[in-house]
């Protein structure tokens, strides 16, 4: 009898990485407070609720792709510019 395979990610897996939902939330709150924008601000403007704003700059969530570029957009860089500062955050790989 053949196995039946679930759709989706293996049992127990996550897709969570906590150092890159640190290094995007530094980069988030570098990139804003250098722009002298309130989260709120930030927030509205990039469409996203004020208080998962909160989650992504503290690490907590990572965003997709639709909210990054979004956030991106509201710092008045690109994505590739909100890329490099989270890279640049990142510990190093061996």
């Amino acid at each position: 009898m053949s196995e039946i395979r679930k759709r989706g990610r293996p049992a127990g897996s996550t897709t969570f990485d906590p150092d890159l939902a640190r290094a995007f939330g530094v980069a988030v709150v570098s990139l804003r407070v250098a722009a002298g924008v309130s989260q709120e601000a930030l927030a509205a403007n990039a469409g996203v609720e004020r208080s998962h704003m909160g989650k992504l700059e503290r690490g907590e969530h990572l965003p997709n792709l639709v909210a990054f570029l979004k956030i991106a957009a509201a710092l008045g860089c690109s994505g590739a510019h909100l890329m490099e500062a989270v890279e640049r955050g990142l510990p190093l790989q061996p």
